[in-house]
């Protein structure tokens, strides 16, 4: 997304070390792979563990995962002492999510004082082509100034 600059220079070294300290995206296998100033991007390989009964991904992994990128996404123009914290989310799932990797995007539509808006696709790959299966729209809290929410 062009056109964000983030005040903090250390924003995706913070980033990634705060994604690393969130218990779910660990037990669910998902990696962050790309950071820049309002745009994260989160992925999932398939397994067993992650699927539905019809066994494609669930999904509350995908919602969990979307939501995850969103909200690093703001975090990248946030202060490094800023927390975010997610208001609410709307998830369009589109088409199945049958495949081996999904890919979930978050980038920053309007970032702002207290709420930031953003938008979240979620893409699925198999067999060498990629498609999109998911539409999120998100809105952030910046949260200033509150011990323990932080980073």
């Amino acid at each position: 997304m062009a056109g964000f600059q983030a005040e903090d220079p250390e924003f995706a070294e913070r980033v990634r070390h705060s994604f690393g300290r969130q218990g779910l995206m660990s037990h669910l296998g998902a990696a962050m792979t790309r950071v820049e100033p309002g745009l994260v991007e989160i992925e999932m390989a398939f397994s067993d563990e992650l699927s539905q009964q019809h066994g494609f991904y669930h999904a509350g992994g995908i919602a969990s995962v979307i939501d995850t990128a969103g909200g690093y996404a703001a975090a990248t123009l946030f202060a490094p002492d800023d927390g975010v914290l997610t208001v609410e989310f709307k998830l369009n799932l589109m088409s199945p999510a049958d495949g081996e990797m999904l890919i979930a995007r978050g980038e920053v539509i309007k970032p702002g004082r207290t709420l930031t808006v953003t938008k979240g696709e979620v893409f699925v790959r198999k067999d060498g082509e990629t498609k999109l299966c998911a539409l999120m729209q998100q809105t952030l809290m910046r949260i200033v100034g509150r011990t323990g929410i932080q980073g």
